[in-house]
């Protein structure tokens, strides 16, 4: 069955960007996936979401982000220097799981899938048996409607959806700084919508592009400085 599924992915993969990324990412999925003791591959259901009456106008498709990516960022900016991360569009738990085996203590997850969001807990509760510290939750919820805790730190975002959604995340997690003054770190792979962050005075601070198509780009605002003025 697992195998079935990789042959479906790399086909999806392969024709949704091209052979040859699709090669890279499934050597990635094969690795990644046992070296996590995680099932996180998957495929689009955007068309289920809609049969069931779920708005996915602004939606785009349902992929997780590579391993290899993950693991190059996450090098950087370690997850267990965060207080909180938290995955916008976590589809089945991917770089929760990830984050959380690297040494993250408290990860939250949002996806407009319930489906995706119980395997995102059967994934999160496999990594919980050797992380006991592990703080997790997972929302089946609009992200447009998320409101961002007060302890978020660090915020994960692969390409889950257009601009009209972005904006509304980027002005709830303004209105979680204002509220509560601290720095963030923004992780945006597949970063199109990048402008938005740029706009609103969030600073790039590490870019990585592989294969054109393997790209993230980590943004960063600091007001805690600004607000004891």
């Amino acid at each position: 069955m697992q195998s079935l599924q990789l042959i479906r992915y790399f086909f999806y993969i392969a024709g949704n960007w091209n052979f040859r990324i699709a090669l890279h990412i499934l050597r990635n999925e094969i690795k990644g996936e046992k070296k996590y003791g995680v099932k996180t591959t998957g495929a689009d259901e955007l068309q289920n979401l809609q049969r069931m009456g779920i708005d996915i106008s602004h939606a785009t498709i349902y992929m997780p982000a590579s391993y290899d990516v993950l693991e190059n960022v996450f090098t950087k900016y370690k997850p267990a220097t965060f207080n909180h991360f938290v995955d916008i569009g976590c589809g089945k738990g991917r770089v929760l799981s990830v984050a959380a085996s690297l040494g993250a203590k408290k990860v939250t997850g949002i996806d407009l899938s319930k489906k995706f969001c119980e395997e995102a807990k059967k994934n999160l509760a496999l990594i919980q048996k050797n992380k006991t510290a592990l703080n997790y939750k997972v929302y089946n919820n609009d992200a447009f409607y998320f409101d961002i805790d007060a302890d978020a730190d660090c915020i994960f975002l692969f390409n889950p959806f257009d601009d009209t959604i972005m904006s509304g995340v980027i002005e709830n997690i303004e209105i979680s700084l204002e509220q509560h003054p601290r720095k963030i770190i923004i992780i945006y792979v597949n970063p199109l919508e990048k402008h938005l962050f740029t706009e609103n005075n969030y600073k790039q601070v590490y870019h990585f592009q592989k294969m054109h198509y393997l790209e993230v780009s980590v943004f960063e605002k600091d007001n805690f400085s600004f607000a004891k003025r």
